[in-house]
């Protein structure tokens, strides 16, 4: 039963989404890092990040976008690296980024001003808050090898890269972490059903038929990746119905922990839900006057809960 069903999930991949050309290549590179990081007894953890452009057309003027700026992967990548895993990055196109996200509001230029000599810049310090602290950072993680990111764009590009990446990961059993941040969109059109040039406005107002996106957490969690730890999000907008949700969620997909946040309070409060546990993480009025973020909370939470999965898979049955 396990071989069919990653038999038609794999064939719907590649029938209905479009292969990225470089696939292959960011494959290799995947696997390079997580033999080094294995090697040397380091967790890795996969953070997907962003949301997923849905293509209208082959030769891509139109598309249907969902809403992500990349704040919570790319915050909580720093985090995990501050824990001690390595970190595949797996972001969207000009989403936040590890480090710069800090400073994403700031016109760059506006930062810089001429030295004493003509071919000096000089940083203002002031215009770009703790500098010094996050490019140092920046620099020792970039140094030892612990970041690699790797670009998406479109819905296709994400499955396809996320499926290698599991792959990849398989290797490294339970010291593999999937924490699968991005907001992936849920409907799609098959590459079979898109015309190849742009839609004509003068054809009149346009009907759109889309297929519901195939559930992939199914696929990881049983088939290409059984023994890695896996976090997926939930995010709704009635809080009545969040823990409801998922415990579904973990129900039907077999994971190990659900992040479920509400709209509007998602920068403040979270529930990481695990088959047997349901904790509330809360910044406080102090917490937030002091700039902690929530996702620091959320990664302490799910890094002792890694380590526990660990000790369990590796100690006697």
């Amino acid at each position: 039963m396990a071989k069919l069903r990653a038999a038609s999930i794999d064939g719907k991949l590649s029938q209905e989404f479009a292969v990225p050309s470089h696939v292959d290549d960011v494959k290799e590179l995947m696997s390079a890092f997580a033999e080094l990081h294995g090697s040397a007894g380091r967790k890795v953890v996969l953070i997907t990040s962003g949301g997923t452009k849905v293509p209208l057309e082959s030769r891509t003027v139109r598309f249907l976008d969902n809403f992500s700026s990349g704040r919570r992967g790319s915050s909580s990548a720093e985090y995990f690296l501050d824990s001690g895993y390595a970190v595949i990055f797996l972001y969207r196109h000009r989403s936040l980024y590890p480090y710069t996200r800090l400073y994403s509001g700031i016109n760059l230029l506006d930062t810089l001003q001429q030295g004493s000599g003509s071919d000096q810049v000089v940083v203002n310090q002031e215009k770009l808050p703790k500098i010094d602290k996050v490019l140092k950072r920046y620099q020792q993680v970039k140094k030892e090898g612990l970041l690699l990111p790797v670009e998406f764009s479109t819905l296709s590009e994400y499955l396809h890269l996320l499926k290698a990446s599991a792959q990849v990961l398989c290797t490294l059993g339970p010291k593999a972490m999937f924490y699968l941040a991005a907001a992936v969109s849920d409907f799609y059109i098959p590459a079979s059903d898109m015309p190849e040039h742009k839609i004509q406005s003068s054809n009149g107002p346009l009907q759109i038929s889309m297929k519901m996106v195939p559930k992939i957490l199914s696929p990881l969690v049983k088939d290409w990746a059984p023994r890695a730890f896996v976090i997926s999000f939930k995010l709704e907008t009635d809080k009545s119905i969040l823990l409801d949700k998922a415990r579904k969620a973990l129900e039907t997909y077999r994971h190990q922990a659900v992040v479920a946040n509400v709209l509007d309070t998602r920068r403040g409060y979270v529930v990481v839900v695990t088959p047997d546990t349901s904790a509330e993480l809360i910044l406080t009025d102090d917490e937030e006057s002091k700039e902690v973020e929530i996702e620091e909370k959320i990664v302490s939470n799910l890094t002792g809960a890694h380590t526990l999965f660990i000790s369990k898979q590796d100690g006697p049955s």
